[in-house]
């Protein structure tokens, strides 16, 4: 990962944006015909919470370290970290909500690190993204809210836009609430409503 921080900051003199979304702890879902998503802690597989940190949480800390380095000497930067109202409300199991917010207070802490240097650090939040796997099991959804893969691309690129999203430093945004305060759709021309912890 390093050398490819490198490269990026080598080839275009800084690092303006990063927006990390890596995650694990999704796959085997489904283990000798039981559903294993919302077992309790007691029965749940240390794996999953191995691969929530170590893909997820770990990942993520380890590439805004190395994107932070270019972005402290260029006085300028945003660090997104993709993460979900699981770090608010139990929702799935107790690994999945821990990571998350653990996502958010480390976004948060990093805010107060990067902030002095300009360089921005937000969690954002996306709703029911129509992504392969949601698509798999439309039948059973309903997506009238749903959004894009794309609906986050637009926020990101909004807030990267914003010559004052300092402003934002160490927040948790929602996606549909950064597309009313910036004025942009989905690519199907609508406006997603933002979800609250009450709807999740």
């Amino acid at each position: 990962m390093t050398a490819a921080f490198d490269r990026v900051a080598g080839e275009a003199g800084k690092i303006d944006i990063l927006v990390n979304n890596v995650w694990g702890g999704y796959e085997r879902m489904v283990e000798d015909g039981i559903f294993t998503w919302a077992k309790p802690f007691w029965e749940q597989g240390l794996w999953r919470w191995d691969a929530m940190f170590s893909a997820g949480v770990r990942a993520h800390y380890h590439a805004s370290r190395l994107a932070a380095k270019s972005m402290v000497a260029s006085k300028s930067g945003l660090i997104v970290n993709i993460s979900f109202w699981a770090a608010q409300k139990h929702i799935g199991n107790v690994a999945y909500g821990v990571s998350k917010a653990a996502t958010d207070k480390m976004t948060s802490d990093m805010a107060v690190e990067l902030r002095p240097y300009g360089v921005t650090a937000v969690s954002l939040y996306p709703g029911l993204v129509r992504t392969e796997k949601v698509m798999a099991a439309a039948a059973w959804l309903d997506l009238t809210n749903s959004e894009s893969p794309e609906f986050i691309g637009r926020s990101v690129a909004a807030l990267a836009a914003d010559p004052d999203v300092i402003r934002h430093t160490g927040t948790v945004l929602v996606a549909a609430s950064v597309a009313l305060e910036y004025c942009f759709t989905d690519i199907d021309g609508k406006t997603p409503r933002p979800l609250t912890l009450a709807d999740v």
